[in-house]
């Protein structure tokens, strides 16, 4: 922290009316003078209010969950499979996570500074010029709350359809999968995911640290059951290094570059969740260094749990014209299925039932703006 950081009184959800400045004076933090988070908040001009019972591993595990790497990237794997092939998925990747890395390490920068549950707003409020920092504000937390709410939208919807198309690698018929859902079908599955998620997510809070740290160890296990099975057994066979690696195959109809650039919505889609764990700061005892370590670490990890997930996928890869034709738009139930040779392993996977709630679970406060 500075020497000497001079911020304005703002509100929360319980301002401290009583020691309210007048215009223009702002309180002052100075380096050694406060001793604790909470003094911190005070000095900011907030009244804090929450549990802080979390530690660093805790917060860095919330934030692994809210990526939940094998769960992203299993459910947008069509994207880069059709944008550009194994170059798009394994180097699409790797790209935006060297550039997710970056982000990570200027947004730890900012919160230890100004480590509120406000997050983004609030910093954005912080260093704009004073001319317009209101309405630059509002723009980011309203966008920030919009774009909280449609992801977690994103992620019950897309976990309802992983779950649907997981069931159906279970066929009545050659390829007739046994649960041929209709919309509405469909559409009230993915309500019952929404509610239970949030259900759970408003209730059961004194439970979410260690269903963080359950989940992490699930997430983990799980990727290491899908690399050692779809390698090991492989019944259609292995593609060799320089397939994997170098093969640029777009099947998206846009020119090549183009088509490089919407596969790699997988990778942003994932990561897209590393800002959300700064809403923690007021929930762990030193979020001035437990927030920005947590979020640069699971970074990291992120990018090597998603490479460890996609390679053995890609050196399994069935047809790519046959994965992008699938009407259910969920390929890697299918390739798992190919590459064992049997529909067993995709129904007991981890990513396939228990990263559904996981996930609900993690996004449904967010979509709030927490």
């Amino acid at each position: 922290m500075a020497d000497e950081v001079t911020v304005p009184q703002q509100h929360s959800s319980k301002n401290k009316g009583s020691e309210s400045h007048p215009p223009g004076k702002f309180p002052n933090i100075e380096e050694g003078k406060q001793t604790s988070a909470n003094g911190v908040l005070e000095a900011l001009g907030y009244e804090p209010e929450l549990v802080r019972n979390r530690s660093t591993l805790q917060v860095a595990f919330m934030s692994f969950v809210l990526a939940a790497i094998p769960y992203g990237l299993a459910t947008t794997f069509t994207y880069p499979l059709i944008g550009g092939g194994p170059v798009n998925i394994i180097w699409g990747w790797l790209a935006v996570s060297l550039i997710t890395l970056c982000v990570a390490v200027s947004l730890g920068e900012i919160t230890s500074v100004y480590p509120t549950a406000g997050g983004v707003y609030y910093q954005t409020f912080m260093l704009s010029p004073p001319s317009y920092r209101r309405i630059a504000s509002w723009i980011c937390g309203w966008s920030y709350v919009v774009g909280n709410i449609t992801i977690t939208l994103a992620v019950n919807l897309g976990s309802t359809l992983f779950f649907v198309s997981c069931v159906n690698v279970f066929e009545s018929a050659p390829g007739v999968g046994i649960f041929q859902a209709t919309t509405y079908q469909i559409f009230l599955i993915f309500l019952a995911v929404t509610f239970l998620a949030n259900a759970i997510s408003a209730f059961g809070n004194k439970w979410l640290p260690y269903l963080d740290t359950f989940a992490i160890f699930w997430t983990l296990a799980g990727v290491l059951a899908i690399v050692v099975c779809v390698l090991a057994i492989a019944k259609e066979g292995r593609h060799d290094a320089e397939y994997v690696f170098t093969s640029f195959e777009p099947a998206s109809g846009w020119p090549a570059g183009w088509s490089f650039c919407v596969g790699l919505l997988q990778a942003a889609y994932t990561t897209s969740s590393t800002g959300m764990v700064i809403c923690m700061c007021e929930e762990v005892r030193e979020p001035s260094t437990q927030v920005p370590k947590a979020m640069v670490g699971t970074v990291m990890l992120n990018t090597l749990a998603g490479f460890l997930f996609l390679v053995p996928l890609v050196f399994v890869l069935p047809d790519t014209k046959v994965l992008a034709a699938l009407e259910s738009g969920q390929p890697v139930p299918s390739i798992i299925k190919s590459a064992i040779g049997s529909p067993a392993v995709p129904r007991l996977s981890p990513e396939a039932h228990g990263r559904l709630l996981v996930m609900g679970v993690y996004q449904a406060p967010y979509g709030g703006g927490r």
